[in-house]
């Protein structure tokens, strides 16, 4: 496949390159720091971000939600059918 966008750095505001099914966890981070979240189903998602805060964010289906998360917590969240993207 062509990748006519292959030597082009990717910027934070750019789009992902990966993206990633999310089990909430309260213990443990996931296995990269994400650039967006999206789910299937809305509903609240409780989050550490990159820089150690904690909060609830509410996430509607099918809309890429920017924040860089380093764990989704089980306590907290509702929302169903969570991804990454990175």
């Amino acid at each position: 496949m062509a990748d006519k966008f292959a030597t082009y750095s990717t910027g934070i505001t750019g789009p992902a390159e990966d993206i990633f099914e999310i089990i909430p966890n309260d213990s443990s981070d996931l296995a990269s720091a994400t650039r967006a979240l999206n789910v299937a189903v809305s509903g609240t998602v409780r989050v550490t971000t990159v820089s150690g805060t904690t909060a609830t964010v509410y996430v509607a289906a099918g809309v890429a939600f920017p924040i860089r998360a380093r764990r989704v917590l089980a306590t907290g969240t509702a929302a169903t059918g969570i991804v990454g993207m990175a």
